[in-house]
């Protein structure tokens, strides 16, 4: 019994490792740091870079690591919804891998979300970026989105963060 389960577990972690999440797989845990979209009008928009890296080079730069990439991005307003428009996972050439949000969600007060590319997605290379839209119904204090990543060489681990930059600062139209 338990090597069914093992392989039936295995052959499912090996069919979603090759490229970055999908909506469909967002943890159950996710359920409560959302909240429902606010129908109010939205007051402020905002659009944050955030530099990624699913391969990185060692040494005299020939040798290459994969990483896995975890983007979290953190709601800390303590009063109000922050609501993503847009989370998307780009490549070195600026090109589109994968679009995290097939519609806009809230994150409630204080909560957090996260999305995840694994190392075995190396198509993002050494300039990977995630681009976030976030608005908000009214004033709120920025989010807090990094990108950490980890990988191992041996029994030697590697990890680190890089946090996001606004692009732009817009106002609804």
């Amino acid at each position: 019994m338990f090597r069914r389960v093992f392989l039936v577990f295995f052959s499912i972690m090996l069919v979603g490792a090759a490229q970055a999440q999908t909506a469909a797989d967002r943890p159950a845990s996710f359920a409560g740091s959302l909240v429902e979209v606010p129908s109010q009008k939205i007051a402020i928009r905002h659009t944050v870079y955030v530099p990624a890296y699913s391969t990185i080079r060692l040494g005299g730069g020939q040798g290459k690591l994969e990483l896995a990439t975890t983007l979290s991005i953190h709601n800390i307003s303590e009063k109000r919804p922050l609501i993503l428009m847009r989370v998307e996972y780009l490549g070195t050439a600026g090109n589109l891998l994968h679009s995290y949000l097939p519609a806009p969600i809230a994150i409630r007060p204080l909560g957090s979300v996260e999305a995840f590319v694994p190392a075995e997605d190396t198509r993002g290379g050494t300039g990977a970026n995630f681009v976030v839209e976030w608005a908000a119904d009214g004033q709120i204090a920025d989010p807090l989105i990094e990108a950490i990543m980890v990988g191992t060489r041996g029994a030697q681990g590697f990890s680190f963060t890089s946090r996001g930059k606004t692009m732009i600062n817009a106002l609804p139209q």
